[in-house]
């Protein structure tokens, strides 16, 4: 932020303000997002009773067997830890950024796009060292589908409930199974997801395009959509070994469960349930093109 801008808004620091901008527009997307969300990684963790054919077959499925409010489920711990690590993302990326110092004019356009680049990794990995066990219990929550062996009874009874079973079986290290590979998918998705979307923004956006809320729209779902892509094999590898917790089978490290699911499944079961990037790209560019209007009312802040 300039020199110029204001010092307080709304009575609040402008980084408070940023915080929370970014984490209440994050949260209304998300929870709009829930559905598609949950169904997606249901089909990446493959711990099914029954495969699903797709997308389409497990809404269907889902809704059939535990009515349309599953859909839902584990979106409070979902909106808990979205909030909070959107939040911190928005606030951290400005002052990384700041920090970088880096200028378009002054520096050139590859040195800035790189520091926005930087910027956007450094405050994903920066906010996930925060809200990396509540990403965990959200993880289980929404697998935790009825086992028909069990008469329908389910694993956990709420988030407190996956804390405590988890602590039980494999100490405060459960709740951190998957971590690294998670900060390495961060970088890249935050990287992505920030960088390219600043970096761009300035360059397509002019004329009648500048400030325009659907093409704010547009060139966010595209960036979220490819950022998500190129993430999503560190991801999906992560959450298998987020659901190992409590069990006797657990992975070595990041690469031995890279090898163990593409020598089990092959390398397209990394990209399993991709497509539904597509539709969860809808929040993150909802939240891209809500926090930019919100600056321009704010702060008056504009892309330069």
């Amino acid at each position: 932020m300039s020199s110029a801008e204001p010092q307080k808004v709304l009575g609040m620091p402008p980084f408070v303000a940023d915080f929370l901008m970014g984490g209440v527009s994050a949260a209304v997307s998300k929870t709009a997002a829930a559905p598609s969300s949950n169904q997606d990684e249901m089909l990446k963790t493959g711990r099914l009773d029954r495969k699903y054919n797709g997308i389409g077959d497990c809404f269907k499925r889902t809704m059939a067997d535990e009515g349309v409010m599953s859909l839902w489920r584990g979106n409070t711990a979902n909106v808990i830890r979205y909030f909070p690590t959107q939040a911190l993302n928005f606030a951290f990326r400005d002052k990384f950024k700041k920090m970088f110092g880096y200028k378009k004019d002054k520096d050139g356009y590859a040195m800035w796009m790189a520091g926005n680049l930087a910027s956007g990794g450094a405050a994903g990995a920066t906010s996930l060292l925060f809200v990396y066990s509540l990403d965990y219990a959200r993880t289980r929550l929404a697998n935790d589908a009825k086992n028909a062996k069990s008469g329908g009874d389910r694993q956990f009874n709420g988030l407190v409930d996956v804390y405590k079973k988890t602590l039980a079986s494999d100490g405060i290290a459960g709740l951190y199974r998957g971590f690294m590979p998670s900060v390495a998918g961060i970088v890249v998705y935050r990287g992505l997801y920030f960088g390219m979307y600043d970096s761009i923004k300035p360059v397509v956006l002019t004329g009648n395009l500048q400030g325009n809320f659907l093409a704010s729209f547009a060139l966010g779902w595209i960036v979220t959509t490819g950022a998500g892509i190129a993430s999503y094999p560190l991801d999906t590898i992560r959450r298998r070994m987020m659901m190992t917790s409590g069990e006797a089978v657990k992975y070595k490290n990041t690469m031995d469960a890279a090898r163990q699911i593409v020598a089990k499944e092959g390398v397209k079961s990394l990209f399993k349930g991709a497509g539904a990037n597509i539709l969860r790209g809808v929040a993150g560019a909802g939240v891209l093109s809500i926090y930019d209007q919100l600056q321009v009312l704010l702060f008056g802040k504009a892309f330069k």
